[in-house]
């Protein structure tokens, strides 16, 4: 979505969560979100909070969810208030 709309707006804030399984996927689904979003940051030069959460079960995401969005989206507005 944020590709999409990477013209559209001056930040974004990507929101999230992935929870560890038995397999590898996490580290691999992990690392390309990760590597993605700054990518498009980089090459648009637009700010975009990583909000995503990994995590190693669903009471460790619960408990991270609580401050993660907030602390993404404050500092894609602090990214904007200098411009």
């Amino acid at each position: 979505m944020i590709s999409k709309n990477i013209k559209k707006y001056d930040g974004f804030v990507a929101l999230g969560c992935v929870i560890k399984g038995e397999t590898p996927h996490f580290d691999f689904i992990s690392q390309s979100t990760t590597d993605a979003i700054m990518k498009l940051s980089v090459d648009y030069k637009k700010p975009i909070g990583n909000g995503i959460i990994t995590s190693l079960n669903k009471d460790q995401a619960l408990l991270r969810s609580k401050k993660k969005g907030q602390e993404a989206a404050k500092a894609v507005l602090s990214v904007l208030k200098n411009f």
